[in-house]
Parts: structure tokens; sequence; C-alpha cells
């Protein structure tokens, strides 16, 4: 009997579902632009506080990543940042490698962590340089 066969089929178990939980397709295994672009509308969801919102609660496609007042608040007292920068472009990072950076690591330029409700990702550097290629790719003031 094999007995690495459990060991291959947990393998490649979880090789699936991590496409299928990512939502993976070809292109965006190819384009880190596409890559990117997935990551930051349909896994981080990073457009639901970076995007403003009709007054139906859709994102205003005219304005996609360039900031936003969030429509939520904390239900207790802490650090809270009331809205969302413009990320369309990445304004506020002079480079590629610190964008980076901060997706690896959750640190902003000035080495601290940024206010709830953002969370400090921890990216992977492939991931991280396909979500910064995909939001340099995004003309400010342009969807």
């Amino acid at each position: 009997m094999n007995k690495s066969l459990p060991s291959l089929t947990l393998l490649g178990l979880s090789a699936a579902a991590a496409l299928v939980l990512t939502g993976c397709d070809r292109e965006a295994a190819s384009d880190p632009v596409a890559r990117g672009r997935h990551i930051v509308e349909n896994v981080a969801m990073c457009v639901d506080c970076h995007t403003p919102h009709l007054p139906d609660g859709r994102l205003d496609p005219d304005k996609t990543l360039q900031g936003a007042v969030l429509p939520f608040a904390a239900t207790v007292p802490m650090p809270w940042g009331p809205s969302a920068p413009a990320i369309a472009g990445l304004p506020t990072y002079p480079d590629d490698e610190s964008a980076i950076k901060f997706l690896m690591t959750g640190q902003t330029n000035h080495g601290v962590a940024p206010r709830p409700p953002m969370p400090g990702y921890r990216l992977s550097r492939e991931e991280a340089e396909a979500v910064v290629a995909y939001l340099r790719s995004v003309t400010p003031g342009k969807s």
C-alpha cells in the first residue's frame, strides 16, 4: 500500500480549494493586473470602503477606489478611521516597494498599523505586487 497517497490527495484537494476560494482564473493567474483586480474587488473587498456609495447603497462606478467616508463606525470607543483614502493610482505611495511592504507587513510608511477598520493585511509578495500593479493601473478620477 502506498503511504504517500493520502498526503498527495490532501495536497491536491488543498490546491483545488485554494483556487476555488480565490476564484483564480487563467487570466488572473497569468496577468498581474488582472490578479490584483481580482484580489482588490473580490477577495480583500477594498472597493467596499475606498469607493463612495450611491444613495441606494451601490458603489459609485464613476469613483472607484477614489476614497470615501465610511458608512459605518465603531460601536465602542477606539481609534477609528472615519474615511478611507483614495487608493486609485496609489497617490500616497511614492514607489511600488513601499506599497508592497505595506500589503505584506500591515505597516504604513511611518511604521505604524493603520487605524481600524483597515485590516493589517499580510499578503505574499506576489499578491502584493499584483495588487500594486492593479492599483497603479487605475487612473484617479476614472474607473
